[in-house]
C-alpha cells in the first residue's frame, strides 16, 4: 500500500463518526522502495486532495526521514519538477508490504497484507 493510498483511507466503522482520519501505522513489518515512473501531472492533480499533517504522521510512524524543505499549501503552479520528484518518492514509491493501520478513534484494525490493506468491515460494524 503506497503512502498516497493511506492518505485517502479513513474508518468506516459505523458508530466511528469523528476522528477517524488518518488512520495510525501498527506493527509495520515491512516498507519497501519500489519503483515507479513519475508522472509530474499526476503528482500536482493529487496535491490539493492531500493532507499533509496526515502525510508527515505517516512518515513520522514508519521512520521516513526524509525532510520535505518547502511549504507543502503553496500554489500548484509553484512546485519545481524537484519538488514534485520527491512528493512523488514518498507517495508512490514507499510502500507498506505488511503491518496494520489503526483508527485512533474506535481502535479498529485494518491489516495490510502483501500490500494491500483489508478495508472490509464485519456486519454489525455496518449497521
Amino acid at each position: 500500500m503506497r503512502l498516497l493510498t493511506h492518505n485517502l483511507l479513513q474508518c468506516h466503522v459505523k458508530k466511528c463518526t469523528t476522528n477517524n482520519f488518518p488512520l495510525n501505522f501498527a506493527k509495520v513489518m515491512t516498507v519497501e522502495d519500489r519503483e515507479v515512473e513519475f508522472h509530474p501531472q499526476f503528482i500536482e492533480r493529487m496535491i490539493p486532495r492531500l493532507d499533509f499533517d496526515a502525510l508527515k504522521a505517516a512518515m513520522n510512524q514508519l521512520n521516513i526521514m526524509e525532510e520535505i524543505p518547502f511549504d507543502l499549501n503553496k500554489e500548484i503552479e509553484s512546485y519545481t519538477e524537484d519538488e514534485l520528484k520527491l512528493l512523488h518518492g514518498i507517495l508512490m514509491q514507499k510502500e507498506i508490504i505488511d503491518g496494520e493501520m489503526v483508527c485512533k478513534n474506535c481502535g479498529h484494525v485494518y491489516p495490510i497484507k502483501d500490500g494491500i490493506p483489508n478495508m472490509l468491515l464485519e456486519e454489525d460494524e455496518v449497521k
